[in-house]
């Protein structure tokens, strides 16, 4: 059985305002086993950017840690000194932020950036380059050596990108987390960067945490997704499984609004109505109650996350019964 590397368990976030506690997140639970690439989708606002920000511990000042463990290789992050979260964030854990226009230093080369990042490391820093120019060549990048010397507007936005992925994978992390990577690009270019991350997780044989909006991505690039809706998990499972028959409503629209899967053509793109309810001030009862076309009386009582079959879980109260018969 592949060993599992990180587990988050029953986490619940709060962020304290003065309109009282906005509950980011809500006894989220799952898992990512080694040389896995699970996806996190949903919209905006569903608690993805936070649930980044407590694995890496980056969290606002305001940041409450109400209930839970995030476990990686066994031990408990949350009671992480400072000091050792800093030893382990860039080592065992690198992440690929979203804007590839934003990640790097504009005022040093590209090369100076990379050998900086390698502080860690005990060797001449002719050998830090010499490894940051084969990290640019493993993403991509032609004429390597070159390139070293050259700048972050030199490069486009692709290019930039690819860079912060050498950056991320740089000390051969056990866990990368790529947080949208592809937002800020094309589709041309998003595709190579798909593959190309692919490619390298192969190589690397490193576990990736992906975060994303775009289920075409997620279906092309993972291995099990996790569908979170207002911060809370409402499904997750293997990303065939959850794609092909999906058992949330919330999932079902949310592939029903996907671009790549409308079949004709119509003047109105499909959305799913109503909105995201207010974390500061939740609704009793099913989160998506409100936006959901099949809502029952029972639906006055929050759905337990069901396990359907081996894997595949949903937070609904029809799957509940069915799975009760």
């Amino acid at each position: 059985m592949t060993e599992t590397l990180l587990e988050i368990d029953r986490l619940s976030v709060d962020y304290e305002t003065a309109r009282g506690d906005l509950k980011a997140l809500r006894n989220i639970s799952f898992d990512v086993k080694k040389g896995e690439i699970v996806g996190i989708v949903g919209e905006s606002g569903c608690g993805k950017s936070t649930l980044i920000s407590s694995i890496l511990r980056l969290t606002a000042p305001n940041t409450r840690f109400r209930n839970g463990e995030v476990r990686f290789k066994g031990n408990d992050l949350l009671r992480r000194s400072q000091k050792q979260m800093r030893d382990l964030r860039g080592a065992d854990i690198s992440i690929v932020f979203q804007d590839p226009m934003q990640t790097h230093n504009p005022v040093l080369s590209i090369g100076q950036q990379m050998v900086d990042i390698q502080h860690r490391d005990r060797i001449p820093r002719l050998e830090k380059r010499a490894r940051a120019a084969r990290m640019l060549g493993a993403v991509g990048i032609p004429d390597p050596e070159a390139r070293l010397d050259q700048f972050p507007h030199e490069f486009s936005g692709g290019m930039r990108q690819r860079i912060a992925i050498a950056m991320a994978l740089m000390s051969e992390p056990d866990l990368l987390i790529a947080d949208e990577p592809t937002t800020a690009l094309d589709a041309t270019l998003e595709v190579q960067i798909i593959e190309r991350l692919q490619s390298l997780q192969r190589e690397m044989h490193c576990a990736i945490l992906f975060i994303s909006h775009h289920l075409g991505v997620i279906a092309e690039l993972c291995d099990r997704v996790v569908v979170m809706y207002a911060g809370a998990v409402v499904e997750s499972g293997d990303v065939r499984e959850i794609f092909h028959s999906p058992k949330h409503p919330y999932t079902r629209r949310l592939i029903e609004c996907d671009p790549g899967h409308i079949k004709e053509r119509a003047r109105v793109l499909p959305t799913i109505p109503g909105e995201v309810p207010d974390l500061a001030n939740l609704p009793s009862g099913c989160i998506f109650r409100d936006r959901c076309e099949q809502a029952t009386a029972r639906c006055d009582a929050v759905p337990p996350l069901t396990q359907l079959k081996a894997g595949h879980h949903a937070a609904c109260w029809l799957n509940h019964e069915e799975v009760a018969q």
